[in-house]
C-alpha cells in the first residue's frame, strides 16, 4: 500500500501563508513601538496582499 499526503487546495495554503506572515508583520510592528491600531491595519492589509499574491502566482 502506497501512502501519500492528502491534496490541499491552493486557497487553503494561500490563507495559511498570508495568516502566518500577516501575524509576523503585526507582531513585528508592535515590537518596534507602532500603535496597536496602526499595526493591526498594516498587518491586515499585508495579509490580504500576501493572500492574493500567493493565490495568483503560487505554484
Amino acid at each position: 500500500m502506497h501512502l501519500r499526503p492528502p491534496s490541499i487546495d491552493r486557497g487553503v495554503t494561500s490563507f495559511l501563508w498570508a495568516f502566518g506572515l500577516g501575524l509576523y508583520i503585526w507582531i513585528g510592528l508592535l515590537a518596534i513601538g507602532i500603535s496597536s491600531a496602526t499595526a493591526f491595519i498594516v498587518g491586515a492589509l499585508s495579509m490580504g496582499g500576501i493572500f492574493l499574491f500567493v493565490r495568483t502566482f503560487g505554484d
